[in-house]
């Protein structure tokens, strides 16, 4: 039991890592209809900039308006010099020049902070253990992850449904012509949906640097994941990103954990240790195809 809560926790604090990261793809796929390979690499470079400012100062405090600042001013320089000029185009000139900024991001790294990981210390105030359920101590700092997210997500939902840039966007990614009749710069708005994007890809990125550790490449691994999360939980969707990421932060996790159990019951450990790796790397695109079947447009379609 004690094993399955610990999971259960890990699996809440995947998924809210997920749902940064698409929450920002969210807004640039769903909305802006731009196909962003590199928002993974916005990712890294949040992890980055936060794990540099961290080891020059040894405050992991003065990394997180580091770590933000970097992925915020990557995000609009992309926009700015990139993205701009492909609004237009089909869909395969963004996907050729974003998978073209993943080699430029990755080359960059490797040139400026070598191949060799970067490990990031959590900080003291979040290094202890919290044993809210008797019995299950847990990470204070895979707590804090989550509440942050929790508060983001929170503030996200608001600002989308509740405010005036929140109508824009909704309109903007519908109505484009409409919305810029009525005298809104739709550039500008775009600027910012991508520039916020950028920046809550490289919350994500920082926050995981104390878990995992930051490397050249980081983001390609979590990138595919994240676009199961739009898919799953309806592109264009905030509440959807955030039903899928929590979905599939729990389906990968809980895989990885329990199906070398479920497949040694079963056969030898040679063949069960071979069978558990490959059923927990494909589950998520199991549990994909399923809800499609099901909801064809994702959990919580844009307008469904």
């Amino acid at each position: 039991m004690q094993l399955l809560i610990e999971q259960v926790l890990n699996g809440l604090q995947l998924g809210i890592t997920l749902f940064l990261l698409a929450a920002g793809l969210t807004l640039t796929f769903g909305i802006m209809g731009v196909i962003n390979l590199a928002h993974g690499s916005l990712y890294m470079v949040g992890a980055y900039g936060a794990a540099l400012v961290a080891a020059k100062t040894g405050s992991f405090w003065l990394g997180i308006p580091a770590g933000l600042i970097a992925a915020g001013l990557a995000g609009l320089a992309i926009e700015f010099q990139v993205i701009r000029k492909l609004y237009e185009r089909d869909h395969l000139y963004q996907v050729l020049a974003t998978f073209g900024l993943i080699l430029f991001f990755n080359g960059m790294a490797s040139w400026l902070v070598g191949r060799a990981p970067l490990m990031m210390d959590t900080p003291a105030a979040l290094s202890g253990f919290v044993e809210f359920i008797p019995g299950v101590p847990y990470p204070t700092y895979r707590l804090a992850v989550m509440l942050v997210g929790l508060a983001v997500a929170a503030a996200l939902g608001l600002t989308i449904s509740r405010t005036r840039l929140g109508m824009l966007i909704r309109a903007g990614s519908t109505h484009r012509g409409m919305v810029a009749a009525l005298g809104v710069d739709i550039v500008r708005l775009y600027t910012v949906v991508f520039g916020l994007g950028a920046v809550l890809a490289g919350l994500a990125g920082l926050m995981i640097g104390p878990i995992r550790s930051v490397q050249v490449g980081m983001g390609e691994q979590i990138l595919i994941m994240t676009f199961v999360v739009i898919v799953v939980g309806g592109i264009g969707s905030v509440r959807g990103a955030f039903a899928g990421a929590l979905l599939i932060g729990m389906c990968d996790t809980l895989g990885r954990a329990f199906a070398p159990l479920l497949f040694k019951a079963t056969f030898s450990a040679s063949v069960a240790s071979g069978l558990a790796a490959t059923f927990s790397s494909v589950l998520i695109y199991l549990v994909m195809a399923l809800v499609l079947v099901v909801r064809p447009r994702g959990l919580f379609p844009v307008g469904g």
